[in-house]
C-alpha cells in the first residue's frame, strides 16, 4: 500500500498557443489506505486525472507519487497499480478462474501461489462458485467482480477505479457500492474511485475531489462537501436534490447568491411567499416546487417535506422559512464561498 501526492498536475494537448489545457494544477495529498471518489460531470477531466496516476496519460506539468517515488516516467506496469476499467475486459474464452489468474500467469508466478491469492480474492468477492465458468455464463455484476478479483489477485499498492459501475442497473449498483465497500475494508488498499454519479460519490468516500472544467473545486470529506460546498458548482452538483441558489432571496445582499438546501426550508405560517408549481411524491417524502408569489423573479425553488405533510395545491400560495444556521452565502461573480460570522 502506498500514499498518492498530486503536485500542481497540469494536461495539456497540444503545444503553444493552440494548446488546449484540460487539467488546471490539481493538488491533492492522498493517505495511505485511503478511499478516494473523483466525481463530476461528464468532460471535466476526472477520468484524465486518474489516467495520469496510472501512467496512460503523460502530465505536461507537474508530478504524481506514490509512496513518496515520483512516477512520471515510469511505465503502467511498474507502478504497482492495477486498474477496473467501465467494461469488464474479460477474456470470453477463458474461465474465471482464468482470467483472474492470467496477468499472475504471465508474471512467472508459481502455480501455487497463483491458486492461493485466487481462491482468497474468489472467497471475498463470493466468486467460489463461478470459477470454472466463461463469462458469458455470468451477469454483469458477476463479471465486474471477476474484474475486480483480478485487480486483487495483483496485490498492488493501488486500485484505480474508472466508473466501474456505469454498465450496472440501478439494483446491481447499490449491490456493488456495497462489495466494494467491503473489499476496502478488507484490504485496506490506496484506492481511486471516479464516477459521475454524486450518489456513488458520497456513499464510497472517504474524502472526495470534486472537478469541474479540469478544476479542483474542492477536496474533503463527503460531509464537509455537502454541508459547506466551496462554490455553486459544488452546491449544485452534489445533492439530490440541488441546493437551491437563489440571487432574489428577501434577505439576500447585493452581489451574493443565497443558497438553501431543500430540507432546510420549513413551511411555515409567515415567511417567504411562494407559489406552488408542481409536486413530486417520493415515497417517504415529497418534492414541491415553487416559485416566488407575485411574479417577481422566475427563480424556481424545491422544499422537501415528509410523505406525513398536507400536500400543497398546485397554484397556491405556500409561506417557508429557511433555517438561519443553514443558509450559505457564495459571491455572485466568482461563485466561490462566502464565510459569514
Amino acid at each position: 500500500m502506498a500514499s498518492i501526492e498530486l503536485k500542481n498536475v497540469i494536461k495539456r494537448y497540444g503545444s503553444g498557443k493552440t494548446a488546449n489545457q484540460v487539467i488546471h494544477g490539481v493538488n491533492a495529498q492522498i493517505a495511505d489506505g485511503e478511499f478516494i471518489v473523483i466525481v463530476g460531470p461528464s468532460g471535466c477531466g476526472k477520468s484524465t486525472l486518474l489516467r495520469m496516476v496510472a501512467g496512460l496519460e503523460e502530465i505536461s506539468e507537474g508530478q504524481v507519487c506514490i509512496g513518496g517515488k515520483v512516477v512520471n516516467d515510469l511505465e503502467p506496469s511498474d507502478r504497482d497499480i492495477a486498474m477496473v476499467f467501465q467494461n469488464y475486459a474479460l477474456y470470453p474464452h477463458m474461465s474465471v478462474f482464468e482470467n483472474m489468474a492470467y496477468g499472475l500467469k504471465i508474471a512467472n508466478v508459481p502455480m501455487d501461489e497463483i491458486k492461493r491469492r485466487v481462491d482468497k480474492a474468489a472467497k471475498i468477492l463470493e466468486l467460489g462458485p463461478y470459477l470454472e465458468r466463461k463469462p458469458k455464463a455470468l451477469s454483469g455484476g458477476q463479471r465486474q467482480r471477476v474484474a475486480m478479483g483480478r485487480a486483487i489477485v495483483r496485490q498492488p499498492q493501488v486500485f484505480l477505479f474508472d466508473e466501474p459501475l456505469s454498465n450496472l442497473d440501478a439494483k446491481l449498483r447499490a449491490q456493488t457500492r456495497l462489495e466494494i465497500q467491503k473489499l476496502h475494508r478488507e484490504l485496506g488498499i490506496t484506492s481511486l474511485f471516479v464516477t459521475h454519479d454524486q450518489v456513488e460519490a458520497m456513499t464510497l468516500a472517504q474524502r472526495m475531489i470534486v472537478m469541474n472544467g479540469g478544476v479542483m473545486e474542492q477536496f474533503g470529506t463527503p460531509e464537509e462537501v455537502y454541508t459547506r460546498p466551496a462554490s455553486t458548482f459544488v452546491a449544485s452538483f452534489i445533492g439530490s436534490p440541488p441546493m437551491n441558489l437563489l440571487k432574489n432571496a428577501p434577505d439576500g445582499k447585493p452581489g451574493c447568491i443565497t443558497g438553501i438546501r431543500p430540507e432546510h426550508l420549513d413551511i411555515t405560517p409567515t415567511g417567504w411567499a411562494l407559489q406552488v408549481e408542481a409536486v413530486e411524491m417520493l415515497g417517504a417524502e415529497r418534492l414541491v416546487y415553487a416559485k416566488w408569489a407575485g411574479g417577481g423573479s422566475d427563480e424556481l425553488m424545491i422544499i422537501r417535506t415528509e410523505e406525513s405533510a398536507a400536500v400543497p395545491v398546485l397554484g397556491t400560495t405556500l409561506h417557508v422559512t429557511p433555517r438561519p444556521d443553514r443558509i450559505h452565502h457564495f459571491d455572485a461573480n466568482t461563485g466561490k464561498r462566502i464565510d459569514t460570522p
